[in-house]
């Protein structure tokens, strides 16, 4: 699934609409930044991307011909992943939660090098062992991300990934991303601060009054683009 098309989508909640015939396309190998106001639907936008939350109206496309969203909802959830900004943390080590992602019938050499490939993948290796429960903000995020790169999702959606994360973090969580992309997964980034991304992003969204407008293309974010310096390329 290399391109996935959401059409016309709607939701309310109560009186308050929410989204109004939102259009949206996702390409492998492309980020979409995604921002608005607080309020603005983006985290409602991407749960409906997710398959986790029913809009009241709306179509998908993954290359079949458009359908109703609930005819792809098994889809989107197997080839998609949310990113909430807190994730959630297992129980047990970091280890264990990266084990989560992988199916009970994985045999037991193949899945501890799949979690060992994991760890070295989102720079984990030194915590391994440490308690998920205990991490910063942005360990928790990085096992997040590790986690879903085992599922092997064509898509990830990702909601305020690096929020109230020092520098050092952030570019750790950004090169994770830039690793992503560079796979083919199609990235979704909701960001209330999208300069973080500029490196990053090939289409700068705005959701605004329940629609989707394009703010600028790749090349007019160039000169304002934040690099990552070349000892901190990203991870292949």
């Amino acid at each position: 699934m290399s391109q996935i098309e959401f059409i016309n989508l709607h939701k309310h909640f109560g009186h308050r609409q929410i989204l109004t015939g939102t259009n949206l396309v996702l390409n492998g190998g492309y980020c979409s930044l995604l921002s608005g106001t607080n309020g603005a639907g983006k985290s409602t936008l991407l749960r409906i991307c997710a398959g986790l939350e029913k809009p009241d109206q709306g179509e998908v496309d993954i290359g079949l011909g458009q359908q109703a969203w609930k005819r792809y909802r098994h889809t989107l959830q197997l080839e998609t992943v949310y990113l909430h900004q807190q994730p959630y943390m297992f129980d047990g080590t970091v280890m264990q939660n990266l084990a989560y992602a992988l199916p009970r019938s994985t045999p037991q050499p193949k899945h501890k090098q799949l979690v060992s490939e994991a760890l070295a993948w989102a720079e984990l290796e030194s915590i391994a062992s440490n308690s998920a429960k205990t991490l910063s903000g942005g360990e928790r995020q990085r096992v997040a991300i590790a986690r879903a790169w085992l599922r092997k999702p064509t898509v990830m959606l990702l909601d305020e990934p690096t929020t109230n994360m020092d520098q050092e973090a952030r570019r750790r969580t950004i090169r994770l991303l830039h690793s992503l992309k560079e796979q083919g997964i199609a990235l979704l980034v909701a960001s209330h601060d999208p300069k973080h991304f500029y490196s990053l992003t090939n289409s700068w969204l705005e959701l605004s009054a329940g629609r989707i407008e394009d703010m600028f293309s790749v090349n007019e974010l160039a000169d304002n683009v934040i690099p990552i310096p070349s000892s901190q390329q990203a991870i292949r």
